[in-house]
């Protein structure tokens, strides 16, 4: 495949990084501080999120994992960068509601807006796509999604939830440590789970990205998604609460501070 393929794959992840950095400045600048803003800046994030992904779709499947784990790689640095409190993530507030730091309604509300951006930004998608300005994108716009879940189901589920425990907890690590490199580390520890997980399960570890890109594809049903995506996930984001805690692991990762505290 040509490298001027690749061209038109950055240059749509690009607009779309520019777009949501414009809108998200809008945003704060137009919407009074408060609930509503947080919901917004939720929205866009989970619409720049899912938007690059479903372009890295078209990167895995024409130039290989190794460029696909590069562009996430280098994203995931920006996306911390940029998101500000925004996570695009409903199990972050997951473990929130668990350490009782939000409300279950506004938690609620955030993962509801998520959902709405992630969901709704796959026509701006499919436009770029129609267009078929690239090889890579023809016949894209309109074609019939497959599933990614090429493992016996638990298995899948287990696979999602145990990669996001340790996404998890090294973030926790990582964040608490205040480690000099700690975005690069994090990055590329989460880019290392994917592609290790990318030919199981698909490798999402996010409930919202995983149904903005997979719901109603053919392979799984509702329920199937639901167990491996969301339950998976999240069920292995909110372990990550009571055992980051527990003193054999903080006396395994964090032992100056556990002598400190």
């Amino acid at each position: 495949m040509a490298i001027e393929q690749l061209g038109y794959s950055v240059f749509f992840i690009a607009l779309t990084s520019a777009i949501a950095a414009v809108a998200r400045r809008v945003n704060d600048k137009l919407s009074k501080e408060g609930l509503v803003k947080e919901l917004i800046f939720e929205a866009i994030a989970a619409a720049e999120l899912c938007g690059c992904c479903f372009e890295l779709i078209i990167v895995a499947d024409n130039f290989g994992v190794a460029t696909y784990a590069v562009f996430l790689f280098t994203l995931t640095i920006w996306w911390g960068l940029q998101w500000g409190n925004a996570t695009a993530c409903p199990y972050t507030y997951m473990e929130q509601i668990v350490q009782g730091e939000v409300s279950f309604k506004e938690a609620a509300l955030k993962i509801w807006a998520q959902l709405m951006g992630g969901c709704c930004v796959y026509r701006y998608v499919q436009l770029y796509w129609w267009l078929e300005m690239a090889e890579t994108h023809e016949g894209r716009a309109f074609e019939e999604c497959a599933a990614d879940l090429k493992v016996n189901l638990y298995l899948g589920a287990f696979i999602e939830g145990f990669a996001t425990l340790c996404c998890r907890l090294a973030s926790k690590v990582i964040s608490e440590k205040d480690a000099k490199f700690g975005a690069f580390i994090d990055s590329f520890i989460g880019t290392s789970l994917v592609v290790a997980a990318f030919n199981y399960s698909g490798g999402y570890f996010n409930p919202v990205l995983a149904t903005a890109l997979k719901w109603g594809c053919a392979g799984n049903s509702a329920l199937e998604h639901i167990i491996v995506y969301w339950i998976g996930s999240c069920a292995g984001a909110v372990l990550s609460v009571p055992l980051f805690k527990t003193a054999s692991f903080r006396n395994m990762f964090l032992a100056d501070k556990a002598k400190a505290e």
